[in-house]
């Protein structure tokens, strides 16, 4: 990669380096001194049309840390608006700190930085972020979605990302097993946050053996009462006995230390980029013969309900039939992927793709 304006080749760990690799279009630092807010929006791709993605807050530990994270997420979020087919680009926005810091003036400071941009980006909730914290957003710009169901919003998306997990995950299951009945199956779900609870819910319901885990064991206890789930401890994970692993925390927990160690047949879970290294661990999914169901595909229902709310005219049951799509793309995924000899991650990216690059075209002047 050579800089236009020197010639001279982009080291590859710099900041641009990792934007020209990725293929991003801009990487925006917002900062405001008063407030202590420090953000960072990733817009990766805008071809479909405007980027649309959460945003994360997380106490990271160093902001070349943060950097990579916006990065990974807004590109993963380009492929499940393009593979769903939405309209829409990918972009993603984290903020820097503990949750606790924040408050209306710096939540509203937030949506000036990201109405400063014009709509190419537009928010919505993701990791420590809430419905109630897109309302003082939304009191500085319009390019926000993801408000409560009481302000006319379609609420917590949560729910309809757990849905599309869960059909993707029934996908997969039938690709690896015969069938795609989950009753049986030794299910970990690993991390049980607002996504994961959800799924848990969907899995007992369905008479799977379920077991969770999390770094917050009052919620572990909460959920293992509510649902009859298993609660295991957190160190436990990537050595346990398991038909599916169903990562739902943060991602890369499939990586160098773990992946030889994972005891399972089928990976699907709700989580963002799950691989830590997509080429890489991808393939050595592919020969250990473990179906992996794409996380930005099975995970996509949730940027199809702040979507469908953004649009105008929100419809849950309208917005639960478009999730249900994620079964039949995720069979046609693992399909290409088993004709072709090709890591299911590579067989999504590249359906993705060719929706961008066709829709691409359709846009040029004639």
């Amino acid at each position: 990669m050579l800089d236009i304006n020197t010639g001279e080749k982009v080291r590859e760990g710099s900041i641009y380096g990792q934007i020209t690799s990725l293929g991003h279009e801009q990487l925006v630092i917002c900062y405001d001194e008063p407030t202590g807010l420090k953000a960072i929006i990733g817009i990766h791709n805008t071809v479909l049309g405007p980027a649309l993605g959460g945003t994360r807050m997380w106490n990271y530990g160093s902001e070349e840390e943060a950097i990579t994270d916006v990065l990974r997420l807004s590109r993963g979020m380009t492929f499940k608006a393009a593979i769903s087919g939405l309209n829409l680009g990918g972009g993603k926005a984290v903020i820097i700190g503990d949750p606790k810091l924040k408050n209306e003036a710096f939540l509203r400071r937030f949506g000036r930085f990201v109405d400063s941009l014009g709509g190419r980006y537009i928010t919505a909730e993701d990791v420590n972020m809430k419905t109630s914290d897109m309302e003082y957003i939304a009191m500085e710009t319009k390019y926000v979605t993801g408000l409560p169901e009481v302000r006319g919003g379609g609420g917590d998306p949560s729910p309809v990302t757990a849905y599309g997990t869960y059909l993707g995950m029934k996908s997969a299951a039938k690709k690896a097993f015969g069938s795609d009945s989950l009753e049986g199956k030794r299910i970990l779900v690993q991390g049980i946050g607002q996504v994961g609870k959800y799924l848990v819910s969907h899995l007992t319901k369905e008479n799977a053996e379920v077991f969770i885990t999390d770094i917050y064991e009052d919620k572990v206890i909460e959920i293992a009462k509510a649902t009859g789930a298993t609660a295991i401890d957190p160190n436990m994970v990537y050595d346990f006995d398991m038909d599916i692993y169903s990562p739902c925390a943060l991602g890369a927990t499939i990586n160098d230390d773990t992946i030889d160690r994972l005891k399972c047949s089928v990976i699907a879970g709700g989580a963002n980029n799950q691989l830590k290294d997509e080429e890489k661990h991808g393939k050595i999914l592919l020969e250990k013969g473990i179906i992996y169901a794409p996380d930005f595909l099975i995970n996509s229902g949730g940027l199809i309900n702040v979507c469908a709310e953004f649009m105008g005219g929100y419809n849950r049951e309208s917005t639960y039939k478009h999730a249900e799509k994620i079964y039949d793309i995720t069979t046609s995924i693992l399909d290409k992927s088993a004709v072709e000899n090709i890591p299911s991650q590579q067989a999504a990216i590249e359906m993705a793709w060719n929706r961008i690059e066709a829709m691409g075209r359709v846009k040029l002047p004639y």
